[in-house]
């Protein structure tokens, strides 16, 4: 694809991410590989005022095309698509209940099989880090070993994929998991599938790879 519609892809991306109440205000930020380096949206800017012209090309050398400051987690954005070749894209969220669990720095055990749609048996909860920091991409880098998402501790949401509508849909699909398994909390304790259980999903998923559709 080429830049020019990258460019306009991920912000409908990001419209669509605010829309669904993943992006309040100005939380959260984008990425997607572009030839040798990757597109990211700009510091500081309101998806309302997010404009394809607006998106930073950064190299994985950090250097910038142009005048604008990319968002401020651009580290674990080139740190995720320099180590992970598999992945194109990458949504990082504040959204409600994705906040919510990762400030009470729970995992997001297996009480649910759609949980393996992240590549695992749990979603981690990465340590809190500042933000911005090299010290935050390292955790997030860890938390996301053979998963394709990861909760940030007192933070928010990280969610990896091979498309940006994939990513998209990712960032759905575990926001949903943490808002069910916050409510399940609020009865007790979750039963939990087994390992074993889980393995035969996450061998079903990598045929076919299946995400709920989000309007």
């Amino acid at each position: 694809m080429s830049e020019s519609l990258l460019r306009q892809e991920l912000v409908l991306t990001a419209q669509q991410l605010d829309k669904n109440g993943l992006m309040p205000v100005a939380s959260g930020n984008i990425s997607v590989r572009c030839n040798d380096g990757f597109l990211i949206t700009p510091s500081g800017t309101t998806v309302a005022d997010l404009t394809p012209e607006s998106l930073v090309w950064m190299g994985f050398d950090s250097h910038v095309r142009g005048d604008l400051v990319p968002s401020s987690e651009w580290r674990f954005h080139q740190d995720i698509l320099q180590h992970r070749p598999e992945l194109n894209a990458v949504v990082h969220t504040h959204s409600t209940f994705a906040v919510t669990v990762a400030c009470l720095g729970w995992d997001i055990p297996a009480f649910h099989y759609m949980v393996a749609v992240a590549g695992g048996d749990t979603i981690r909860c990465a340590p809190y880090a500042t933000f911005g920091t090299q010290e935050l991409s390292d955790h997030a880098l860890t938390a996301l070993q053979d998963r394709k998402a990861c909760l940030l501790a007192h933070h928010g949401l990280l969610a990896a994929h091979t498309s940006l509508e994939k990513t998209r849909q990712l960032a759905h699909e575990v926001e949903l998991l943490c808002e069910q398994y916050w409510r399940v909390r609020q009865m007790g304790e979750a039963k939990l599938l087994s390992k074993e259980e889980m393995a035969v999903v996450i061998e079903k998923f990598g045929s076919y790879g299946q995400i709920r559709k989000q309007p």
